[in-house]
């Protein structure tokens, strides 16, 4: 973001600066988006709890670009002249698909805290199940806003489908198949450490993190 803001100020963008702004926060939005999407099923391949721990800044980043992407257009594109933006939004369906990702967006990124997380309880996961439409209305987007060149809009779509994919029961099962031999495939490289990459969580059965609304029972006695 930095380095976008240094080139806009410095006249360092293309002809179409406004053109090049929006292209740029848009793409950087979806790719944080997927990437966002990728963690369970890299923690359920790979078991690595890291990627729990970064899909929700990776969403609320995300968020942010889609905010600037939207705003950009709204502000610099068309001046927020309402009756263009009106007209625009009818006639284009590539703008309807992207304001209607950033819709679904918008309340995940509100309830994004875990103050949100403790009063919506299991409602909050259901809740934020629409990542998933607005990933396919945010790829939509994308692929009818470049019609000339759509080998990138669709590795987008490609990979949001596979993702899609291993949150279904057999896509879940898969991914558990596929971990210990990719463990055991790791650790016959050459030059490989004999250690799990991942020891502390390798001889674990496989579960989410638990959400913070749910209370640890008590603790057994030392004896």
């Amino acid at each position: 973001m930095a380095w976008l803001a240094f080139e806009g100020l410095s006249g360092r963008l293309s002809v179409n600066p406004i053109q090049d702004l929006t292209l740029r926060t848009g793409k950087a939005g979806l790719v944080l988006l997927v990437l966002s999407l990728a963690g369970s099923p890299l923690y359920r391949l790979l078991g690595w709890p890291g990627a729990l721990l970064a899909r929700k800044w990776l969403g609320r980043y995300a968020f942010l670009y889609a905010g600037l992407h939207l705003t950009i257009f709204l502000g610099l594109d068309y001046g927020l002249d309402w009756g263009l933006i009106q007209e625009a939004i009818i006639e284009k369906p590539y703008a309807l698909m992207g304001l209607s990702a950033f819709l679904l967006l918008l309340p995940l990124a509100l309830t994004s805290t875990r103050g949100w997380q403790r009063r919506l309880g299991r409602r909050w996961k259901i809740l934020h199940r629409l990542v998933y439409p607005a990933a396919l209305f945010a790829v939509l987007h994308y692929l009818w806003k470049v019609k000339a060149d759509a080998r990138q809009p669709l590795f987008f779509a490609g990979v949001v489908i596979l993702l899609l994919l291993a949150r279904l029961p057999h896509g879940r099962r898969a991914l558990r198949t596929l971990r210990p031999r990719l463990a055991r495939a790791m650790r016959r490289a050459p030059g490989a450490s004999k250690t799990p990459l991942y020891s502390g969580v390798e001889q674990q059965p496989l579960r989410e993190a638990r959400p913070s609304y749910v209370k640890a029972g008590p603790r057994p006695s030392p004896r």
